[in-house]
């Protein structure tokens, strides 16, 4: 379980980033902005962690539900884009068929929320600028999006590197699902899953920071992960109502009292 020092200095972290390096948030206008958050993304998961992506063009992130999808970009103070997510609104997902994360889980337990559920994806951030504030500044973002389209609730995956055959990540679940997992009637199956019940689950597997501060603001875990075997990542599904953000993040972001 997360303490109170992990709050604070994160917390702490995360301001005093801001503050040295002023940041600037909008949503993706034209064709060449998507452009510049599929170069990100390439550089981020086919460069630096070695996903295998199939893509329609070369040295871009690029699939099905990208031109369907509003694309959050952050800026530093000279312009360089260092963060990206892509969230796809239940009426997009309506038109291209489904979510991104149905590929992966089955989500026949959420269909009362899809009406009021918006998807994150491709969450991304520049290997200089990975400090706290960028991801900060997205989930500000994030929180403005889903306030002014009236939706409730949220689901993504965050991955987790199977560069060790994927005993950090059957370790990680084992711990967190003592502690964060969602209530049964948000429960979801994994089509691919880990095979958790034969690998290690002993480890001392602490959660990546993406994961971490999305279990801090609220979120809930909602299955076993799934095994991506193109990104080699162990794939935790998370859903977060907006009634559940913890308080000090909903006055942060949500601007309540």
């Amino acid at each position: 379980m997360l303490d109170h020092d992990d709050h604070a200095l994160a917390d702490a972290q995360a301001r005093d980033a801001h503050r040295a390096s002023p940041l600037v948030v909008a949503w993706a206008r034209h064709a060449d902005e998507v452009l510049e958050a599929q170069r990100l993304r390439w550089k981020v998961f086919a460069d630096e962690l070695g996903a295998r992506l199939n893509t329609t063009l070369p040295g871009h992130d690029v699939d099905l539900f990208d031109p369907y999808c509003d694309h959050l970009l952050v800026r530093d103070d000279e312009g360089q884009l260092v963060g990206t997510y892509r969230v796809l609104p239940p009426h997009q997902a309506k038109r291209v068929g489904g979510l991104y994360a149905e590929t992966e889980f089955d989500l026949t337990r959420l269909i009362h929320l899809r009406s009021r559920l918006l998807e994150l994806g491709r969450a991304c951030v520049h290997r200089d600028h990975r400090n706290g504030a960028v991801i900060m500044a997205l989930w500000a973002g994030l929180a403005e999006y889903m306030q002014r389209h009236g939706l409730d609730a949220m689901i993504g995956c965050t991955s987790v590197s199977m560069r060790d055959g994927g005993h950090y990540a059957a370790s990680l679940w084992a711990r967190l699902r003592r502690t964060h997992l969602a209530p049964i009637e948000d429960h979801l199956l994994p089509r691919l899953p880990l095979p958790v019940d034969s690998l290690r689950q002993d480890l001392p597997a602490e959660a990546p920071a993406l994961l971490k501060g999305y279990l801090r603001v609220g979120a809930r875990i909602c299955a076993a992960p799934a095994w991506d075997p193109d990104f080699n990542t162990a794939d935790f599904p998370l859903l977060l109502r907006l009634r559940d953000v913890n308080p000090r993040y909903a006055r942060h972001f949500l601007h309540t009292a």
